[in-house]
């Protein structure tokens, strides 16, 4: 997950709202077509429809207790089965003991219930069980119906959307820090840091953070918070690979139930 050191709430030398504060006053306010509010400025994301579709990674053993224990973020995109969530390779890549993800978790709450990941579709080079390329840090995982329902249906989906120029428009990036029990979001415009890599400047994106989805507006995942450094080594500037043909080709396996990871 992003590599940063943990920081507990305590030992921050400001609060949030103290870091809010200074961000809107110097901050630039979004453009109509850049997202909602000033860019580079993070808060607590409202509980909304939008939201519900981000949810919280922990392991299968605190499927029953997930209070405080959640180690990555994943999101909710669009495929023909409606079962199928986009995260970091490296959220997944180790997880042999069973996964599931919740969908708008929020203080120990599980909303929208609690859905155990079934299958997991990792690039080769995460496949082999070993830390990949981090231009391939993305992963997909299917999640089994609850009573007959899909996780599409109960809170919806954004689009899986590669080739997208880097930086066209604003995204609002939205996951879950080790430390927060709530979800965090914070809107701005990225920019390249490679051929393979992208960049966004968002203060208190700390370790957990990891496969939060970059979303445009236009409800498209352009960006997953992860790739170089597993997703960076400070709080304030993320990373998320640049969605290619790799991407695309990882997310038709995926919809197609061709490779199992």
């Amino acid at each position: 997950m992003k590599r940063i050191p943990r920081i507990s709430a305590t030992s921050r030398p400001a609060s949030l709202g103290a870091v809010v504060l200074l961000a809107l006053t110097s901050a630039s306010v979004a453009a109509a077509d850049d997202g909602r509010g000033p860019l580079g400025v993070t808060v607590d994301a409202a509980a909304t429809r939008q939201s519900a579709r981000v949810g919280a990674l922990f392991g299968a053993d605190r499927a029953d207790r997930p209070a405080g224990g959640h180690f990555c973020t994943a999101s909710v995109v669009h495929s023909e089965r409606g079962d199928l969530i986009v995260t970091a390779a490296h959220c997944v890549a180790g997880a042999d003991d069973g996964l599931v993800f919740v969908p708008g978790y929020r203080n120990g709450k599980t909303p929208y219930g609690v859905w155990k990941v079934t299958r997991r579709y990792l690039p080769d080079g995460w496949a082999e069980g070993r830390d990949g390329d981090e231009d391939s840090d993305l992963a997909f995982a299917a999640v089994a119906e609850r009573d007959g329902e899909r996780l599409e249906d109960v809170v919806g989906a954004n689009r899986f959307t590669p080739g997208t120029e880097t930086g066209a428009t604003a995204v609002t990036v939205t996951g879950y820090p080790d430390s927060h029990d709530t979800p965090l979001t914070c809107t701005n415009r990225p920019a390249p840091h490679s051929r393979t890599q992208q960049r966004i400047d968002c203060p208190d994106f700390t370790g957990g953070t990891s496969g939060s989805p970059w979303v445009n507006g236009d409800h498209q995942v352009v960006g997953v918070l992860g790739g170089h450094d597993q997703g960076g080594t400070t709080p304030d500037t993320s990373y998320s690979v640049v969605l290619g043909e790799e991407a695309a080709e990882l997310y038709r396996e995926a919809t197609g139930e061709t490779r199992e990871g």
